[in-house]
């Protein structure tokens, strides 16, 4: 039903963007998906064909136009899909916001935009002879390379932040360790590291953490991780108790009831995650 393919940056791009993909999904025409997703970091996603929208805080679904600036996520948020869609995004790496956006990562965190509001006329030169097309994800990916690179010409700020690239790192590979050890290893005082991680991830370096032991515990859950991945993964939390807590903030379920409850669209983005561009 629904196919997902993820693609390495270029290299100039490596520093900024952590993986490009593309979601495809064949379905009738009155079918229609409710799910959840979360996004690690900012998230850029056009719509190439397909009805698709997103609720938040107030309950209102909204659907911005077709190509959209999703914030990182404190927790999960729920989208609608009707009928069969292909969707192309973006996943940026910390040093990415700077890079690409004239205000910092908290402006935007469990919010969605029109990417055309922000990033401009390059958004329509882009995509507009894409949407509505069949073209090669070759072509979409090329597409949406070349709107990433205009806009780092007009934004200038090409230098990576070696501390948060570290402690990105940290997140993905030893989400058990304290705030205070990742400060110390990426070189940080604890209240820089909090200044430096809201700016360019969003969030709290506690949040980051968190989240990051919950989206690999989910992924063991759904399958995803070899049986030494799912050991280490459960051990992260101190108990069940703990463990039900951090999935019910998260996502609004306990793990058995995460477990029965299919979601395809947030299925597609573990796994990316499990295969992700490192």
């Amino acid at each position: 039903m629904l196919r997902s393919r993820n693609y390495a940056p270029p290299p100039e791009l490596v520093p900024f963007v952590r993986q490009l993909f593309v979601f495809r999904a064949s379905l009738p025409d009155d079918f229609e998906l409710i799910d959840q997703l979360i996004s690690e970091t900012m998230v850029i996603r056009v719509l190439l064909s397909g009805d698709w929208s997103a609720r938040f805080g107030n309950g209102e679904w909204r659907q911005e136009g077709p190509a959209l600036l999703f914030g990182q996520n404190s927790r999960s948020f729920t989208v609608r899909v009707r009928g069969p869609f292909a969707v192309v995004g973006v996943a940026l790496r910390p040093s990415g916001s700077n890079a690409l956006f004239d205000a910092k990562a908290d402006k935007f965190t469990d919010s969605m935009f029109a990417l055309s509001d922000i990033w401009g006329d390059c958004v329509e030169r882009a995509f507009a002879p894409l949407v509505g097309s069949d073209a090669e994800d070759a072509v979409i990916i090329a597409a949406i390379e070349a709107c990433v690179h205009e806009r780092l010409g007009m934004i200038g700020t090409f230098t990576t932040d070696l501390a948060m690239a570290a402690f990105e790192e940290i997140a993905r590979t030893d989400s058990t360790m304290r705030v205070s050890e990742a400060a110390e290893h990426v070189g940080l005082s604890g209240r820089a590291l909090e200044r430096r991680c809201c700016a360019t991830f969003g969030l709290t370096p506690k949040t980051i953490l968190r989240r990051s032991r919950f989206l690999d515990m989910a992924a063991a859950v759904r399958g995803m991780s070899q049986p030494d991945d799912e050991e280490r993964a459960a051990l992260r939390f101190s108990d069940q108790s703990h463990l039900n807590r951090e999935f019910r903030h998260f996502i609004g379920m306990t793990p058995g009831q995460f477990e029965r409850t299919p979601t395809p669209l947030l299925d597609a983005v573990l796994k990316l995650r499990a295969d992700g561009i490192s």
